[in-house]
């Protein structure tokens, strides 16, 4: 069997803004589609699934988002994941600038968590709570020379 992943799925509060802080960071939006039927009922396990949806791709073509916005049934509101809970924890991104990714996250309002660690001389790397509480972690490689 060949398994691959497809891409990552996350619903959002607000999916204009999730799509503009994503895009300012230098994904691509691929694909928009507003979805319902018996078809996303199936799939999804929820009855009078209804969500608008948008799909954003990194610029090498390899990872891939998939941002959803409930129009019904209502969205549920939770606590931000914190790091060190069960379940879906974060989605990690490599970025040959960290301050220029982290002024970008900040004009959207999206802060670390606590600052900007270094993990030995391999890489600067910190979490951020980005749109609808999302656990983005960015990291820089300090020597991409060295193991490119």
């Amino acid at each position: 069997m060949v398994i691959k992943l497809e891409n990552v799925g996350i619903a959002v509060r607000d999916l204009e803004a999730t799509i503009a802080f994503f895009t300012d960071l230098g994904l691509t939006v691929v694909g928009r589609d507003t979805v319902k039927g018996e078809w996303t009922d199936t799939a999804v396990g929820l009855d009078a699934n209804h969500a608008r949806i948008a799909m954003l791709q990194t610029p090498d073509g390899q990872g891939r988002l998939e941002l959803f916005e409930y129009i019904h049934p209502q969205a549920i509101e939770t606590s931000p994941t914190l790091p060190n809970e069960i379940g879906m924890h974060r989605v990690a991104f490599s970025v040959d600038d960290i301050d220029e990714a982290l002024a970008i996250a900040a004009k959207h309002g999206c802060l670390p968590l606590r600052g900007v660690a270094t993990y030995e001389d391999v890489y600067k790397l910190t979490y951020i709570r980005g749109p609808s509480g999302i656990i983005v972690m960015l990291a820089e490689e300090l020597n991409p020379s060295i193991s490119g």
